[in-house]
């Protein structure tokens, strides 16, 4: 999709209703919607992050939405794909800005450069104990992306077009942090498997977009 006709539908992105949880589960694996289904608040302990899906226009004029891949480390999200964000910290005005200061910090991208489209609906990921609010970005002009890397292993830029192809919707399965040879839902970006709260997170983004485009 040329990154022109999609910048120009921002203030009709801004305006859409949140999907939400129906977007989120369509892209859960079973026992995780029945376990969200029955949770009827998020834990008080829980932690709090903020990430950006952010939007620009790749090399080609064509709109992309950057990826990480994160690195390994002691932890249930360790080697998963995921959007450019972090933990809450004490010095952050807000969760935007947590998301803002995250991006900067793993891939390089200036807060200034980062318009904000809207948030979007906030999701509890119980493995990690985190619950996460997720933001819509966008940056029009092609980013010079630097890589964090003690926290990113690659940058992984996906064309709209094919987070909008239901041709890249599958179905794994996968051994989690909570679960052994479980089916689960996930996009599939030629090499790249998409899933869990990414995916759910994401699935809500495709929804809201396919409204538009």
């Amino acid at each position: 999709m040329n990154f022109k006709d999609f910048a120009n539908s921002v203030p009709k992105i801004k305006n859409l209703p949140l999907p939400g949880q129906q977007a989120h589960f369509q892209m859960a694996p079973e026992m995780r919607v029945r376990e969200l289904e029955h949770l009827r608040n998020i834990p008080e302990n829980a932690k709090e992050a903020g990430v950006m899906a952010l939007f620009y226009p790749g090399a080609d004029h064509l709109t992309h939405l950057l990826f990480i891949l994160r690195r390994s480390y002691p932890g249930v999200h360790s080697d998963q794909i995921g959007f450019p964000g972090g933990r809450l910290e004490a010095s952050d005005r807000d969760l935007l800005h947590t998301a803002l200061r995250e991006t900067e910090e793993e891939v390089g991208v200036p807060s200034a450069m980062v318009e904000t489209i809207r948030s979007l609906s906030p999701l509890y990921i119980p493995p990690s104990n985190f619950a996460v609010s997720p933001f819509m970005g966008i940056s029009r002009e092609t980013p010079s992306f630097i890589p964090q890397e003690s926290e990113v292993a690659a940058l992984i830029e996906i064309p709209l077009e094919a987070i909008l192809d239901s041709r890249n919707l599958t179905t794994e399965s996968l051994n989690t942090s909570y679960a052994k040879n479980i089916e689960v839902p996930a996009f599939l970006f030629r090499e790249h498997l998409v899933w869990g709260a990414t995916a759910m997170m994401l699935n809500e983004i495709r929804t809201l977009l396919k409204e538009i485009f």
